[in-house]
């Protein structure tokens, strides 16, 4: 019997390797809008690290045109002030954001660019994406989650002194990293 079990342990040990997903998300936002003559009004509270508990607040102000360039964003705690282009999309996979700023607590002024993608880690094995849920007109849910796989591996050798037929289970993390209830406001 205490054999039964302990393959039982070594099985259970290694389908936790296999897969591991997390639904406790480390980002919390709040973000409420006002649209008014053509135009977002924002405030996001932004809460990170509940055990830190690390926060941030942000006023957005960016045009409602689907084909925006911009968007402005004022941090009070943090001090800066920042003018960003909207994502700039250079291929399938990848996007370029520049923008301008200035810091008042170190009376700097400055530009950044960020290329970003939802491929994340060495390329196609780690996926990042937002899905939203519109509950109900004027509130809205977006979850931020996160995958990273290594795919499923079948390999053999015949007179190399390795099995004649191997297979590799792959590995699936996957992550709920923010969730953002959003109150938008319309006149």
């Amino acid at each position: 019997m205490a054999s039964n079990s302990n393959a039982f342990n070594e099985e259970s040990a290694s389908n936790e390797d296999v897969y591991n997903i997390n639904l406790v998300p480390s980002e919390l936002f709040l973000k409420f809008r006002k649209e008014m003559e053509g135009f977002r009004v924002g405030l996001n509270l932004e809460f990170y690290n509940f055990q830190g508990n690390e926060y941030q607040a942000k006023l957005v102000l960016k045009p409602l045109a689907a084909d925006r360039k911009w968007k402005f964003m004022y941090e009070p705690i943090q001090g800066d002030i920042r003018l960003l282009s909207k994502k700039i999309r250079l291929n399938k996979y990848l996007n370029l954001q520049v923008g301008i700023g200035h810091n008042y607590h170190h009376n700097a002024i400055g530009w950044k660019w960020k290329l970003s993608t939802c491929l994340g880690g060495d390329g196609v094995s780690q996926i990042r994406n937002k899905t939203s849920i519109g509950l109900f007109p004027g509130f809205d849910l977006r979850f931020g989650w996160r995958a990273e796989y290594v795919l499923p591996e079948i390999h053999g050798a015949m007179g190399t002194g390795e099995p004649i037929f191997n297979m590799n289970c792959g590995r699936l993390n996957a992550s709920l990293d923010r969730v953002e209830a959003i109150v938008t406001h319309s006149t």
